[in-house]
C-alpha cells in the first residue's frame, strides 16, 4: 500500500515539474520569438486591482450609466496622459487574463484583414452568443463561418404615418421606438415573408393577427432585447462569462426561439410542397432562399436569428442617431432637406428614387456618414489570437513596435475611440460635421461595418433603407423641434450589441407646404 502510495506521489511531483519545464521553455520560446522580431510589450493600464476587478468595476459603472463608449474614451486619454504620448493600443488584465485594446487602424487592419487567419472570433464569443442565435455568420469560424457567408451572400444585393395637427405639427413623438417598429417590421418581411406588424399593433390600426399571434410576437421583440442586454453582460466577464446566467435569460432564449421555429417549419412545409416556374416572380424571402440550399431546421434557424440582429438594429439605430443629431444641428437639417427635394422632389410628387440616385446624393450620403463615425452602431469588437502572432503596432516606448500575442490572447478594439481620435480626424473630432467627407476617400481609419473578409454584407441593404426613410420623412417635414420632457445634458448609449441613444429621441415635425 505505502509502496503505491509513494508512486503515486512521485508521479504527481513529475507531472507538476513536467508542467513547469513545458511552462518555462515555452516563455522561454516565446521571448526568443519577441526578439527576433523586434517585439515589444504594450503599456499597461494602472491600478486595475486584484485580479482585474477594480477595472472590471470602472466597465461596470460605466455599463450602469450607459457611457460604456465614452470610457473607452476616457481610458485611452488617461494612458496618453501618462505616457505623455497618444496611447492607441494597452493592456489590462482580468481573472489572470491579459485583454489588449486598441484603436490603431494598423492593428485593426492586420486582424481583419492582412492577418485574418491568425485571428479568429474566440470561444467566449461562440458561447455567449450561440446560446440565444443559434449558429450564425456572428458567432462562426473557420470552414462554418465560410459556408455561412456564402449562403447569406447572394441576398443583399412601409413608410410610417405621422398626424398632423391644424398647425402642421406632429404630436410629441418618440421617433426611436417607431424606427425599431419598422425596421423589425420590414427585416421580418424580408426573413420570414411575413411581417410582425407592430406598427400597426401599438397604433390599434386593424390586423389580420389574432390576439393570440401578437401576443406571441410581443413576447419574442421582448426577449430578443433582453437576451442582447444579457449578451453585453456576459462580454464583460471574459472566459469567466457563463457566470452570468440568470434563469429570466434561459426563458428569453425558449421565446426566441420558438417564436423563430415556427416560421421555419413553415418554410420548410411550403418549399417540399411548392414548386416555382424559373420565371415566376414572386415576393424575395430569405427563409425560402435558405430553405433552397438546406433543409436544417436548426441551421436556418441560427442564420435567420443572425440576420435579425443586424437587420433590425443597424439600421433603426443610424436612423435614431441621426435624428439626434439633426435635432442638435438645424443648419444640417436645413441643408440636407434643400438638396433632398432637390434631387427627389416633395412628398406628394416624389421622384427619381431609386438605390443609384440615393447613393449618389451626395449631403444625404454624408450625413450619414457622419452619424455613423460619430455614433457607431457597433462601437466595439473584439478577436482570439488563432496562434502566435503579432500586432503590428502598440509596443515599446514610443508604441511603434509590433507586439507579440499568445495563442488565445483576447484584443478589443474600438471604432468608436479610432472614430474620435483627433489625430486622425482633426482637433474638431467630436464635432458633427457632414462637410468633413466631401471629397475624402477612408480608409482604414472610418469602418462602421468592420472591415476585411468579414465585412458587414448588409451594409448597402442598411444604408439604402436607411436612407429611403430619411428622403421620404424630410420630404413631408420641413422643419424638426425637441419633444417634450428635460433633456439629459450627458449624451447616454443604450449599449446592447448594437448602440442605440439611451434617452429616446423625441421629437415634433412641421408638415412641409411645399
Amino acid at each position: 500500500m505505502h509502496l503505491y502510495l509513494g508512486l503515486a506521489v512521485w508521479a504527481a511531483a513529475a507531472f507538476v515539474l513536467f508542467k513547469i519545464a513545458s511552462w518555462a521553455i515555452a516563455k522561454r520560446q516565446f521571448a526568443a520569438k519577441a526578439t527576433e522580431l523586434g517585439a515589444q510589450e504594450a503599456p499597461s493600464y494602472p491600478n486595475q486591482g486584484l485580479f482585474g476587478l477594480k477595472h472590471l468595476q470602472y466597465i461596470m459603472k460605466a455599463d450602469k450609466e450607459r457611457l460604456f463608449p465614452d470610457m473607452l474614451l476616457e481610458r485611452q486619454a488617461e494612458m496618453s496622459r501618462i505616457h505623455g504620448r497618444e496611447v492607441s493600443t494597452f493592456y489590462n488584465t482580468l481573472f489572470g487574463q491579459k485583454v489588449y485594446f486598441t484603436s490603431d487602424p494598423r492593428n485593426i487592419q492586420a486582424m481583419l484583414a492582412t492577418q485574418f487567419l491568425d485571428f479568429s472570433l474566440g470561444d467566449a464569443r461562440h458561447g455567449i452568443m450561440s446560446k440565444s442565435l443559434g449558429e450564425g455568420i456572428f458567432v462562426q469560424d473557420g470552414k462554418a463561418w465560410e459556408h455561412s457567408r456564402a449562403m447569406l451572400r447572394p441576398n443583399f444585393v412601409r413608410e410610417q404615418v405621422l398626424p398632423v395637427d391644424e398647425n402642421g405639427w406632429t404630436a410629441d413623438t418618440d421617433i426611436q421606438t417607431l424606427f425599431f417598429r419598422f425596421t423589425i417590421d420590414s427585416a421580418t418581411e424580408f426573413l420570414f415573408g411575413e411581417s410582425v406588424d407592430s406598427q400597426l399593433t401599438e397604433a390599434g390600426l386593424a390586423s389580420s393577427k389574432s390576439t393570440a399571434q401578437r401576443s406571441r410576437e410581443a413576447a419574442f421583440s421582448k426577449s430578443f432585447d433582453a437576451a442582447q442586454r444579457q449578451m453585453a453582460s456576459q462580454f464583460r466577464l471574459g472566459d469567466l462569462w457563463w457566470l452570468s446566467n440568470p434563469k429570466s435569460y434561459q426563458e428569453d432564449i425558449k421565446v426566441i426561439n420558438d417564436f423563430i421555429a415556427h416560421y421555419v417549419d413553415l418554410g420548410l412545409q411550403k418549399s417540399k410542397s411548392e414548386k416555382h416556374s424559373s420565371d415566376e416572380k414572386e415576393h424575395y424571402v430569405l427563409l425560402n432562399a435558405l430553405a433552397e440550399q438546406t433543409q436544417d431546421p436548426i441551421e436556418i434557424r441560427g442564420q435567420l436569428l443572425n440576420i435579425l440582429l443586424a437587420g433590425r438594429d443597424t439600421t433603426a439605430s443610424l436612423l435614431s442617431w441621426t435624428f439626434h443629431q439633426l435635432l442638435r444641428n438645424p443648419h444640417v437639417f436645413k441643408k440636407l432637406r434643400s438638396e433632398i427635394v432637390s434631387d427627389f422632389g416633395t412628398y406628394e410628387n416624389p421622384r427619381n428614387l431609386s438605390f443609384a440616385t440615393l447613393k449618389s446624393c451626395t449631403y444625404l450620403q454624408q450625413t450619414l456618414s457622419e452619424v455613423l463615425r460619430l455614433w457607431t452602431v457597433v462601437p466595439g469588437n473584439g478577436r482570439r489570437a488563432a496562434k502566435v502572432t503579432t500586432l503590428p503596432r502598440g509596443g515599446g516606448p514610443d508604441g511603434e513596435s509590433p507586439i507579440l500575442l499568445a495563442p488565445n490572447t483576447e484584443i478589443n478594439y474600438s471604432i468608436h475611440v479610432m472614430h474620435r481620435r483627433e489625430s486622425i480626424w482633426g482637433p474638431d473630432a467630436t464635432e458633427f460635421k457632414p462637410e468633413r467627407f466631401a471629397g475624402r476617400k477612408s480608409g482604414w481609419e472610418y469602418l462602421p461595418f468592420n472591415g476585411g473578409p468579414r465585412v458587414c454584407i448588409g451594409q448597402q441593404f442598411a444604408l439604402t433603407e436607411a436612407a429611403f426613410v430619411l428622403v421620404r420623412l424630410l420630404q413631408r417635414f420641413d422643419q424638426l423641434d425637441f419633444g417634450g420632457g428635460e433633456r439629459d445634458p450627458v449624451i447616454r448609449s443604450n449599449l446592447t450589441l448594437t448602440s442605440a441613444p439611451a434617452e429616446l429621441v423625441r421629437v415634433r415635425m412641421r408638415e412641409a407646404r411645399d
